[in-house]
């Protein structure tokens, strides 16, 4: 929790020194990764928003619904206590972007990886190259990310359905404490973004919003 207090700290002494009002100071911002090798990291900007908007209304957690991204070349990414990544296609990361998630995430950030189909095979070639002696693991149901807010008893709901396999909510564990969630065969930040965007049905969309909910209570929490 130390280490998550010294993060929120520097999102404050970032925010104050470019200006930005006292109200903006004690509100959680959720950052958009940038990162390299051409994949859309950009797509579907409205999701983090109707996301923030969501948890602003139906929890006491703090938060900005602001759209945000950071590149992970810059120290920037250290002003966030969380942060999300996406896209369909190709991720390669870099030498100096390695090195920043690796120690973003070993300095107590959170990062929460959604495969928007297709960035299944990069990704996870990619994880590697930050902690090699690391492996993803399925999160178990009973886990808190999946009822800390909202019940999720049979884990990550089903959003899209990609290839049509049963969705998957893997993590990655640092001295036992869950720094990275990654979902697979779901796409629940699909359902964030405009309701005109992919025309999921209003119960979808809602599941959406309440696992992503989670997602953030449990980064800001643990």
């Amino acid at each position: 929790m130390k280490i998550k207090i010294l993060l929120l700290a520097l999102v404050l002494i970032f925010t104050s020194e470019n200006g930005f009002s006292q109200k903006s100071q004690n509100l959680i911002k959720l950052a958009r990764v940038k990162y390299s090798g051409g994949g859309d990291w950009y797509n579907d900007p409205s999701g983090e928003v109707n996301l923030l908007k969501f948890v602003a209304q139906n929890t006491n957690a703090k938060v900005d619904p602001v759209y945000e991204f950071v590149d992970l070349t810059t120290d920037k990414i250290f002003t966030y206590p969380m942060l999300f990544l996406t896209g369909h296609g190709n991720v390669n990361l870099t030498d100096v972007e390695v090195k920043n998630l690796k120690s973003y995430l070993e300095g107590g950030g959170f990062l929460y990886i959604d495969d928007d189909y297709g960035l299944d095979k990069f990704i996870t070639k990619e994880l590697k190259k930050v902690f090699p002696n690391q492996e993803l693991v399925e999160i178990p149901f009973t886990h808190p990310i999946f009822h800390i807010k909202y019940d999720f008893p049979n884990g990550v709901p089903k959003i899209h359905e990609h290839d049509d396999k049963q969705p998957k909510t893997f993590g990655l564990f640092l001295n036992g404490r869950l720094c990275l969630v990654y979902t697979l065969e779901s796409n629940p930040s699909d359902g964030w973004v405009d309701s005109e965007v992919h025309g999921d049905s209003t119960e979808k969309r809602l599941k959406s919003l309440q696992f992503g909910a989670n997602i953030i209570l449990y980064a800001l929490t643990y």
